[in-house]
């Protein structure tokens, strides 16, 4: 028998806007309303909505909180300031990654941690293993929130009219509590998985439909469409921004995947230090690289990274760059070879010449 599939707090309104719905991390999920490329461009030039409420979310309370999650994140977690949100990595004894998540600061013995739909589960119980002997207390609260992404530059817009939280004075990864056309008991972050500006709204699961009317009801004449799965994916490769399962897992780890920003080996311990550190030192066995094709073919998920004849890596992720009009992707080739100006990838048996890019292809 298959696993059941579950159901976000907005199923009724992807319904009703005529989304097509498919399976995604056991939810059925919105992969599209207008269409991919449509609501790509709406994100990049004026705004789209994201039912992101798949995502998982655990409290950690107590007072050894930030030293419980010290312990298991590779960033640093006690200098983070109450109202401000830092990404992160929780990562196994060797170095691969458990997940990469977002941890906000509620108060000095108080966090929320945004958790990926896939990890959710796993993810508490590797909190609550390593909160043993602690005084702290991880809550599962998956159940409990919706989450909104609303994403792009007239975001902050749209959103001001139906909040009194003044919006202007949120920075980068701040946070703020207060009502989202009058549901009350939503945080407001400024973070996004998709390259432009906005906020993700995390919000009570019975307020999650009347929010995204209101939303969409304000935003529509600003541009404001519904966005789904896929616009959310080709815009996150455009960002550089890495998806666990692809360019981050068990194992790939941060130094891999180009995440050593997010390493704070300055902490006298945390799971994986130490192999992080040889990686670190040494260089990794492999690197995770974005490229880009000079051809209408897309490299998919697997297909195999040749210099010459020598196979030397696989694709992680792959789709159309609406904004470059060509397709992207990223691989993992191995050490070595990670800036070579010479790779080619294998589609459907014709070798493809690969180019290679420095950075994220939107920024």
């Amino acid at each position: 028998m298959s696993d059941p599939i579950s159901r976000t707090p907005l199923h009724p309104l992807h319904v009703e806007l005529g989304a097509r719905l498919v399976p995604f991390a056991g939810w059925e999920m919105p992969v599209q309303y207008s269409g991919i490329i449509e609501e790509h461009h709406a994100v990049r030039r004026a705004c789209g909505l994201f039912d992101v409420s798949h995502m998982g979310e655990a409290r950690v309370r107590g007072a050894d909180a930030a030293r419980l999650l010290d312990r298991v994140m590779t960033n640093e977690m006690a200098t983070l300031r109450a109202g401000h949100a830092r990404y992160t990595v929780m990562c196994q004894p060797d170095g691969g990654c458990v997940d990469d998540v977002i941890v906000y600061r509620l108060g000095d013995r108080e966090f929320l941690i945004c958790l990926n739909a896939s990890n959710a589960a796993k993810d508490v119980a590797w909190l609550r293993t390593h909160a043993e002997g602690l005084d702290v207390e991880v809550l599962d609260e998956c159940a409990r929130w919706a989450q909104l992404a609303l994403q792009g530059p007239r975001a902050e817009e749209i959103l001001a009219p139906l909040t009194p939280v003044p919006l202007a004075g949120l920075k980068r990864f701040a946070f703020a509590e207060g009502a989202v056309a009058g549901a009350a008991g939503c945080l407001i972050s400024r973070t996004g998985y998709t390259g432009s500006p906005g906020f993700e709204i995390y919000l009570p699961a019975a307020s999650a439909v009347p929010v995204a009317r209101a939303l969409l009801e304000a935003g529509r004449p600003l541009g404001l469409i519904p966005a789904g799965l896929g616009a959310r994916d080709s815009l996150r490769l455009e960002a550089g921004y890495p998806l666990y399962g692809h360019e981050i897992s068990e194992r790939i780890s941060p130094i891999q995947a180009g995440l050593g920003w997010a390493v704070k080996f300055s902490k006298p311990d945390f799971i994986g230090r130490e192999a992080l550190r040889r990686q670190a030192e040494g260089g990794p066995p492999s690197s995770v690289v974005l490229f880009s094709l000079e051809d209408r073919r897309i490299a998919r998920q697997g297909a195999a990274v040749f210099a010459g004849e020598l196979k030397v890596g696989e694709v992680l992720s792959g789709t159309q760059s609406p904004t470059l009009g060509k397709p992207i992707g990223s691989a993992l080739v191995a050490a070595g070879h990670a800036g070579s100006s010479a790779l080619t990838v294998d589609i459907r048996g014709h070798r493809v010449p690969m180019s290679l890019s420095a950075g994220p292809f939107v920024k």
